[in-house]
């Protein structure tokens, strides 16, 4: 491990001081808070940034809840700001997104529900087709837990598999797509050819995409973890993952850490404390070349762009627990219960020594 000297900046400074990103990704363990700190990266992004889009791509759609306002699958501007833009995309492809006559909705949804994990692929490629013909300037995704997030990622490869699928049909079957695409009454301009051009025209947008997912100019990966074993495997996951896909990634959020900066009396808390330490050491330990960033656990939620952008200050400046432990007549009474509480266990260890010493 680094000398502490030699440790990056705990912050997230460096993403907004890289002005060449385009894509910056938010992925993790569900539950650990992935929209709330792409919510705030984006907000912080939109500070340094002529415009920005912040894109949920999860099923669960948190995005709304977290600023407090109802966002669709068409860019919508967020409440307080000229240049931050939020939407909801889902990743499946619905017969309304497929544009064409009525047949060829039907005949483009049964081909590509027939090949796993291509619905997601092209409507994915739809979305970014999309996205590509705005002018932002950096697009912030907030991605579905682990899983999802990581098929997401295969989806060029994806692609090509369907579209080597879709070749092969059609050079074993000859003409008898054509011949059902007639039959059907669907002109040759929605058939087969069709259908092969619009997923080779995906194909290309993904191939693009892809070239700038890998490099580290344009494109990042932020891992949102809690101080847990199984968010720490999880996120050991992720960026084996993401090295394979050569998606860069060098920046880690420890969310919900709990410090000591007040009295704490409770023996679970301290528990907790304890537990935390050991994991939040041993990502110091794997990720010792890493902007690690750690967030206190609040007693609330953190929901609303006033909430954000309150919160936000810990992501550019490492969270430092509180010094203040209240007035002088405050102290000199827990230094009194202090005392009396020493007092105590000094009696019940004199009490023990005098029952060993019967024995």
């Amino acid at each position: 491990m680094a000398d502490n000297h030699e440790l990056p900046e705990a912050t997230v400074q460096n993403i907004l001081d890289q002005d060449t990103l385009k894509w910056v990704f938010v992925g993790g363990k569900g539950g650990v808070g992935k929209t709330t700190c792409s919510s705030i990266l984006s907000i912080l992004l939109a500070r340094v940034r002529s415009s920005v889009l912040i894109i949920s791509t999860d099923p669960a759609h948190n995005l709304s809840d977290a600023f407090q306002q109802r966002f669709t699958k068409t860019p919508t501007l967020v409440n307080g700001f000229n240049n931050l833009y939020a939407m909801e995309v889902d990743p499946t492809v619905e017969n309304e997104d497929v544009n064409g006559p009525e047949g060829m909705d039907g005949l483009f949804s049964d081909l590509a529900n027939a090949i796993p994990g291509i619905d997601e692929a092209m409507s994915f490629a739809e979305m970014l087709k999309l996205v590509q013909t705005m002018d932002y300037s950096c697009i912030v995704f907030d991605t579905a837990p682990t899983g999802h997030t990581l098929r997401l990622l295969q989806f060029p490869s994806t692609l090509e598999k369907g579209l080597t699928k879709m070749m092969s049909l059609k050079n074993k079957f000859g003409g008898l797509l054509s011949q059902m695409t007639r039959i059907f009454g669907i002109d040759d301009e929605f058939g087969e050819d069709a259908i092969l051009g619009r997923l080779e025209g995906m194909k290309d947008v993904i191939e693009q995409v892809n070239k700038q997912f890998k490099d580290p100019d344009l494109t990042t990966f932020v891992c949102v973890c809690i101080p847990e074993f199984l968010s720490l495997y999880e996120t050991e996951r992720l960026v084996q993952e993401l090295t394979k896909f050569e998606i860069d990634t060098h920046n880690i959020i420890i969310n919900q850490v709990i410090f000591d900066d007040e009295d704490v009396e409770s023996k679970l808390l301290k528990a907790r404390m304890r537990m935390q330490q050991k994991y939040i050491d041993q990502f110091y330990m794997l990720y010792d070349d890493f902007n690690i960033t750690k967030l206190p656990l609040l007693p609330q939620e953190v929901t609303g762009v006033e909430a954000l952008k309150a919160f936000s200050r810990h992501f550019l400046s490492p969270y430092q627990p509180s010094c203040k432990r209240g007035t002088v007549e405050e102290l000199e009474q827990r230094i009194s219960m202090l005392k009396q509480q020493l007092s105590e266990a000094e009696a019940e260890l004199e009490k023990l020594r005098k029952g060993d010493n019967k024995a």
